[in-house]
């Protein structure tokens, strides 16, 4: 039953929803290896070496020669050899190669750890407490353009926690003391069973099985083994080259091939031997596609991380490349290795593009002229989007809506910065559409930050300026921020008042009643969002103004202590949100409906309605959400007399409380609630049995 709710990245933020793993597996969110692993067992022995008794080790070599990969195989080796005992609190993957701001790189890892944290201290600093006594591996990939950032956050996480090792990839080294660096060199291409020689055989074959043939023959096997040499064993470039065998002959191959080398030996040389190899594949490559596709490759460099076709088509058709034909050409890079392509096909395919390949492709796009125009409709495609997810999200696609927009987090920073050089309007538009993203799905940090740049850059007045002040006044409620929640709060009352619209007025009531509400202060909480004010406002009884102004004051009745006029509020909310499909609200409900129920002594009620709170709060990843789940269940457990079952689910809700913040966000009734729990658990049970399970909740919430 607890493992239902373990703290666990895979469960409670995965952007795909799938369940967390099983009790016994060890924690973490590697990514799934990409087929056709070959070679580097050196390497491997090596790191794994290293792993075990360094704590600071970076993989460096130039770009295109495998540091990923083989970090990702190292790390997934150890998981499935039983690196639970180094490691009990799991492995953890950060991939860097979106990030442009260098500002967001704690809240980044903290995020991929699982730590949504909903407090006002500087992140850093929380991250660093909430690593300290965890014992795990954390793999910080691609990190060449954050090296001074990467540096510090890593020697601050080293130095808090004793049972950290972190794995770095980059093409240059952090310079860090303690630091151990082991360089990715290409593949041997000696010998006709060089590593080399296979990976290219195995690229080739892929692209075209009728190739066979051609590693059969010895003589034409050696030529194939020249082609590896003049690729210096660059995996990368190796990959190009055999997705070339689709169209071409190894001959023919191997003839242009030498000649574009014979052109660069007469050059003067500005890079690296094994650097200038690697942009003279990739300029080979680039030189060998049909016209469209070099255009698509150039504007598809706008991409921060994955992207869907969607978004390809909408940015990148233009001129040449009409929209009807962006997959096509797309798939057409996919085939030569320029784009890799998710598993997943049809609509549900993701694609991107490596680093090395893409800043070549942004070179292009600026030799075109064309980098401002395509970055500015990547920013307002994904505007549009995020207003698009807005007015969708309190309804049936919700949890859809919450995938979508977690897959697509690092596209939308992109947007966002690019708007806040750009066009602040559109970006304080932007900022505000999100308020779900930032309030509702652990981005709490972030959105705050965003939102007071947007606001700070943008004329005070209009719908954008009240939504924007709004959504920040969230993101302060849910940091226990209450001074400058209710001061933004009176601010966004003044701007809605002027605005022909009664919806602003209920979000701004809503943040003014939480503001008191939460501090303590039900009474001041019902005369702002109850049912004369908001029959004072008007408005649509399915805007998410009125419904949060319903749960604020559902809760304000249950802290009063009218636990019947409670739970008619919020079966009235939950009603509300069925009838939506709508599933974030209505598991708030359920959680009112079962305080209301404990309340009136009904026990048994309580745990069901909380527990239906508690699988709402799981398929969104509202940590907040099931963290206050969890210290409900367990009072109505206690109330039961399962003594040994609320402590254990106290331990687990402590573990959730960590990954969030603040316990009990400060709350007086959220602290009344869960101390009544664990009174009444020790009470069954006694004290040192309470202590055991307790230890048992949390030590199963981190497996």
């Amino acid at each position: 039953m607890f493992g239902e709710y373990s703290v666990n990245h895979n469960q409670a933020d995965s952007a795909s929803g799938d369940p967390a793993p099983a009790s016994g597996a060890m924690p973490g969110n590697l990514p799934p290896e990409p087929a056709g692993f070959i070679g580097r067992e050196a390497e491997l022995h090596s790191l794994d070496g290293l792993l075990g008794d360094r704590r600071l080790v970076t993989l460096t070599g130039v770009g295109g020669v495998g540091k990923s990969r083989l970090a990702l195989r190292a790390a997934a080796r150890r998981g499935r050899t039983g690196a639970g005992g180094i490691w009990p609190d799991g492995i953890w993957w950060v991939e860097l190669s979106p990030l442009r701001d260098p500002g967001l790189l704690t809240t980044t890892v903290a995020h991929a750890v699982g730590l949504a944290d909903h407090s006002v201290h500087p992140l850093d600093e929380e991250l660093c407490a909430w690593m300290a006594d965890k014992a795990l591996l954390l793999v910080l990939d691609t990190c060449e353009h954050l090296v001074p950032e990467v540096r510090h956050l890593a020697g601050e996480l080293l130095q808090s926690a004793p049972g950290l090792t972190v794995l770095v990839t980059s093409r240059e080294r952090l310079g860090s003391p303690g630091e151990t660096v082991l360089e990715v060199r290409p593949l041997p291409c000696e010998g006709p069973d060089s590593e080399a020689l296979a990976l290219f055989r195995a690229r080739a074959l892929a692209a075209s099985p009728q190739a066979s043939a051609v590693f059969a023959d010895p003589a034409r096997a050696r030529t194939a083994a020249e082609v590896c040499r003049r690729l210096d064993g660059i995996p990368l470039a190796l990959e190009l080259a055999g997705a070339r065998m689709r169209r071409w002959t190894l001959e023919q191959m191997a003839q242009r091939l030498g000649a574009r080398f014979e052109v660069l030996r007469g050059a003067r040389a500005v890079l690296p031997p094994r650097h200038q190899t690697m942009r003279t594949a990739i300029g080979w490559s680039h030189e060998l596609c049909e016209p469209v596709e070099r255009l698509l490759w150039a504007r598809l460099s706008v991409f921060s991380g994955d992207f869907d076709v969607a978004a390809a088509r909408a940015v990148c058709a233009g001129g040449p490349l009409p929209a009807a034909r962006v997959e096509r050409v797309l798939e057409g890079l996919v085939a030569k290795s320029v784009v890799r392509r998710s598993d997943e096909r049809g609509a549900g395919a993701r694609y991107r593009m490596l680093d090395t390949i893409r800043e070549f492709g942004h070179d292009w796009l600026t030799e075109l002229g064309e980098a401002r125009t395509v970055a500015d409709r990547h920013a307002h495609w994904y505007a549009a989007l995020c207003g698009a997810a807005d007015r969708g999200w309190l309804g049936p696609a919700q949890v859809d809506w919450y995938r979508r927009m977690s897959a697509e987090h690092a596209q939308l920073r992109t947007a966002l910065e690019h708007l806040l050089r750009t066009d602040p309007a559109a970006a304080l538009e932007m900022a505000g559409a999100l308020w779900f993203f930032w309030f509702s799905c652990g981005h709490v940090h972030e959105g705050r930050a965003f939102l007071e740049r947007a606001l700070g850059g943008a004329p005070p007045t209009g719908a954008a300026h009240v939504q924007a002040l709004w959504a920040l006044g969230l993101t302060m409620l849910l940091q226990g921020d209450m001074g400058a929640a209710q001061e933004v709060g009176a601010r966004c009352t003044r701007a809605a008042a002027l605005l022909a619209d009664p919806e602003r007025r209920l979000r701004a009531a809503y943040l003014r009643a939480a503001s008191v509400l939460m501090p303590g202060d039900p009474a001041g909480a019902l005369a702002l969002a109850g049912p004369r004010a908001r029959a004072g406002h008007g408005g649509r009884s399915s805007g998410a103004g009125w419904l949060l102004c319903r749960l604020a004051t559902a809760y304000a009745l249950c802290d009063l202590g009218r636990f019947e006029e409670a739970t008619e509020e919020a079966r009235g909310l939950r009603e509300a949100c069925a009838e939506l499909g709508e599933r974030w609200l209505r598991a708030y409900a359920d959680y009112v409906l079962a305080i209301a129920a404990l309340g009136l002594g009904q026990h048994g009620e309580a745990a069901r309605h909380v527990r239906a709170a508690l699988s709402g709060k799981r398929l969104l990843g509202d940590r907040f959400g099931i963290a206050l789940g969890l210290d409900l269940l367990a009072a109505a457990v206690a109330a039961l007399g399962d003594g040994e079952l609320a402590a254990r689910l106290l331990g687990t809700g402590h573990a959730w409380w960590r990954t969030v913040g603040r316990p009990q966000m400060g709350s007086p009734s959220l602290t009344a609630l869960r101390d009544q729990g664990e009174r009444q658990a020790r009470a069954a049970i006694g004290d040192a049995a309470y202590e055991t399970a307790f230890r048992g909740g949390a030590a199963s919430s981190t497996g």
